[in-house]
């Protein structure tokens, strides 16, 4: 057979790269979006208790009730914004399959559909598959910021949609409050969907805030929020998130998830469901987070390396053109190959492949590996 690709032109995707490259060399692996520590145990046993009570069967499709119940109680005690947990409350196989099925919802052969660049590389081949037509921004390195003259610039009667990333994976950071209603303003009285990946919601540093799609109420009206459990507790192999969205608009999302994956995990919600009342598992996030990130970049300021401190995430990106001006990609496989850290090479996600000798380091890691990490890093010249 020679079946006629949808992605002819896709090839596999950085993460696979570097992932394999780093095990065949055994190197540290600072290049894929992981912790290398556990996950609670407190919310493991509860899991197993789930298991044990006997919820191992389907569980309804938009999730269990209690966990979306507690989820709304989240966006209130945090955000002071509610959704309904009847109507607009879906639990989903994490972020990836809510955004893959929110794309899938709503773009048609020939929309267009406006990312931010450097962009999570989830959201185009969706946009792809579903017959869009990606209309890339760049944001301007370093700092990351938008220009939203070029983003007004861009909007014409086919755009459908267009998706944030904040705070943004893989850069580290954070739309501001003035950056958010531009967004409102530029999409007030039209028929664009906003997409608003907020995964990383609980990893803002250095007193900034998170400002969620949901505080601005004619941005809410149109936009999708989605989450992920596993990014935020630390246990990203149980592929558990959430999306938010107007009723209207979730009613179209649920003809989509219920062909795609009709449910989530069952044990696995109902121990969320506990773990998420107690907003402490959750609320220290950000400055467990910041002293990870400040422990590694203490370790490299005599390194070769220059940088600006990531505001969020758990993604720390580093400019090399003071050791070398080869290309990243060259760049972070020699630094994985030969000296034993792997990295993830930033043009992969820019407009043209730009590259600005630029590559990402993910820094949820037991202090000892940032450590060992700092300690090859400091020796490249």
């Amino acid at each position: 057979m020679t079946p006629i690709s949808k992605l002819p032109n896709l090839e596999t995707n950085i993460f696979t790269i570097m992932g394999n490259l780093a095990k065949k060399h055994n190197a540290i692996n600072l290049a894929q979006g992981f912790p290398n520590f556990n996950s609670d145990q407190k919310l493991n046993d509860l899991v197993t208790k789930a298991m044990n009570s006997g919820y191992n069967q389907y569980a309804p499709m938009h999730g269990v009730l209690a966990l979306r119940d507690a989820i709304a109680q989240k966006f209130e005690g945090l955000y002071q914004s509610t959704y309904n947990p009847e109507n607009e409350i879906v639990i989903t196989v994490g972020a990836t399959q809510a955004i893959f099925t929110i794309i899938t919802t709503f773009i048609h052969p020939l929309d267009e559909v406006i990312l931010f660049k450097p962009a999570y590389d989830c959201y185009e081949p969706a946009i792809k598959l579903n017959g869009g037509k990606v209309i890339p921004i760049q944001l301007t390195y370093p700092g990351y910021e938008v220009d939203w003259n070029k983003v007004k610039n861009a909007i014409t009667a086919n755009t459908k949609m267009i998706v944030i990333n904040t705070p943004q994976n893989p850069c580290g950071t954070v739309f501001s409050k003035e950056d958010m209603q531009q967004l409102e303003l530029i999409t007030n009285n039209t028929n664009i969907i906003v997409l608003s990946d907020e995964v990383y919601e609980h990893m803002v540093f250095d007193g900034l805030k998170h400002q969620s799609a949901c505080l601005f109420p004619q941005l809410k009206e149109r936009t999708f929020i989605t989450a992920s459990f596993g990014k935020t507790f630390h246990n990203t192999g149980w592929k558990i998130g959430y999306c938010c969205g107007p009723k209207e608009l979730m009613k179209e999302f649920l003809k989509v998830h219920q062909f795609n994956v009709f449910c989530v995990n069952h044990p696995t919600q109902i121990a969320l469901a506990e773990y998420i009342n107690e907003p402490n598992n959750y609320e220290q996030l950000n400055l467990f987070y910041e002293d990870k990130r400040n422990t590694f970049l203490e370790a490299i300021k005599d390194s070769k390396f220059t940088f600006i401190p990531s505001k969020a995430t758990y993604f720390q990106v580093l400019n090399y053109s003071g050791i070398t001006q080869i290309n990243d990609i060259d760049f972070a496989k020699k630094l994985t190959v030969e000296f034993g850290v792997a990295s993830i090479p930033i043009s992969v996600f820019n407009t043209n492949n730009l590259d600005e000798k630029v590559v990402r380091f993910c820094f949820a890691k037991k202090d000892e590996t940032l450590q060992k990490s700092a300690e090859i890093l400091n020796k490249l010249e």
